[in-house]
């Protein structure tokens, strides 16, 4: 059946938005700290950089030397003290070493509790996630719906757009899935 561009125009947004969603959570499963050495715990940290708030990875070479250590070499030697500041102020719980020259900041091991914790942060964020991408299908739903209800499309016109975005959000679901199966192992095997 020939794809009516009001249902494809509808796909299209459904895929655009789920697809945010989806990388939303992995951004989220990246921010949640491990005892593993990872750029994406530091580089977008805000840094006051004369006046502007400015993220890290635009200030420094973050680089992992180890996979227990992340090592911060400013471009700008003279900021590396607010450089330790903003990870001081972050949430993550990490203590910078400054030599003068680079940051070094070295991950802990985790506990058992803090992994448990850290497993229910890691499944509340899929279920977001989750939610996020069912919203969107549902509005997928809801257009079509409406759209046929005025007459712009046929009934299996608008069958064949909601079974799409039910394909489309079964498989993203399925990958965030699979990231928070990955995220849950890594957890467990540090």
């Amino acid at each position: 059946m020939a794809e009516r561009p009001e249902i494809r125009k509808i796909l299209d947004d459904c895929q655009r938005r789920m697809d945010k969603a989806l990388a939303l959570t992995r951004k989220e499963f990246q921010d949640v700290r491990t005892s593993r050495a990872s750029i994406g715990l530091v580089e977008g940290l805000t840094v006051d950089y004369y006046g502007t708030p400015t993220h890290l990875k635009g200030l420094a070479t973050i680089t992992i030397p180890d996979p227990r250590t992340i090592q911060i070499q400013p471009w700008d030697v003279s900021l590396l003290g607010e450089v330790e500041k903003s990870i001081l102020k972050s949430d993550l719980g990490l203590t910078p070493m400054n030599d003068g020259k680079v940051i070094r900041i070295q991950i802990p091991s985790l506990t058992e509790e803090r992994r448990l914790e850290l497993a229910k942060v890691i499944r509340r964020v899929a279920e977001e996630g989750r939610i996020g991408i069912r919203n969107v299908r549902h509005e997928a739903i809801e257009a079509a719906k409406a759209l046929e209800k005025s007459k712009k499309i046929s009934e299996d016109e608008s069958r064949h757009g909601q079974k799409e975005a039910q394909k489309l959000t079964d498989r993203l679901i399925a990958e965030i899935d699979q990231a928070m199966a990955k995220k849950e192992q890594e957890i467990k095997s540090i």
